[in-house]
Parts: C-alpha cells; sequence; structure tokens
C-alpha cells in the first residue's frame, strides 16, 4: 500500500541499494578509474540482497511482523556491508599506491539503514494502531 509512509520509506532505501550504487563510484582508484560495487562479488551479494529484502518487505504490507522482521534482516545487512566498507578504507586510508579518493557510495549503506530504521518506526506504530482498536472492539 503506496499511502503507509513505511512503504515510502522502504522505496527509497530500495532505490538506494538498487540503484544508486550503479551511479556512484565506492572509490577512484590512483590511475584515475572509478571502482563501483559490482567489481567486487561480495558487495554485488550485499547490495542485491538488501534491495531483494526492501522489495518483498513492501510488498508484504498485510504482514506487519514478517515486515518488522525483514527490515531489521536488511538493517543488519546493511551494517556488515558498511563494516566491510569502513574496513576497506582503513586499510588503504591515505594517499596508497591503489586507491586516491575515497567516493560518495560509501556512505549509502548508512542512508538505508536511515531509512529502514525510519520505516521500521513506522511498521510499529501501524502494529501499536491495530492493537488498539482491536482491544476497542
Amino acid at each position: 500500500m503506496i499511502q503507509r509512509i513505511q512503504t515510502i520509506y522502504l522505496i527509497l532505501a530500495l532505490v538506494v541499494t538498487g540503484v544508486l550504487p550503479f551511479v556512484f563510484s565506492l572509490w577512484t582508484l590512483d590511475t584515475k578509474v572509478a571502482y563501483y560495487f559490482m567489481q567486487n562479488q561480495v558487495y554485488l551479494v550485499l547490495f542485491a540482497l538488501s534491495t531483494v529484502l526492501s522489495a518483498v518487505s513492501i510488498v508484504s504490507y498485510k504482514k506487519r511482523q514478517n515486515q518488522f522482521v525483514m527490515g531489521r534482516l536488511n538493517i543488519i545487512l546493511n551494517l556488515i556491508l558498511l563494516g566491510l566498507f569502513v574496513y576497506r578504507s582503513l586499510n588503504l586510508s591515505g594517499e596508497t599506491p591503489v586507491v586516491s579518493e575515497k567516493g560518495i557510495g560509501m556512505f549509502l549503506p548508512i542512508v538505508a539503514i536511515v531509512l529502514l530504521v525510519l520505516a521500521n518506526k513506522a511498521i510499529k506504530k501501524d502494529e501499536e494502531l491495530v492493537k488498539s482498536v482491536d482491544r476497542l472492539r
């Protein structure tokens, strides 16, 4: 249901993990070649899983509890991805012969985590509203 705010947040998280990694590079090599997520199999799989979890969560709007659990799993997946990026950037910090500039694509998991947390808050609020209405019946 598109009119629910958590669906909007989940669609934005889907765009952040599914579309924007193709646009923004993770870092730039010293040969002025941009390094995208598709060049590493682990990054590709983690971004794909995050996108699929967001899409499945959007479709399962009738099962709010499952939607909440998928949101939590997606947050954990993005934290793992962020941890890999931080590890990679700390190992290659400064002007090493391989990496000369870090890209904005490394911050995409942070944006996705924020959007997923907002979606989970809205799902929880929606669930509490439904429970309160059921108590009145």
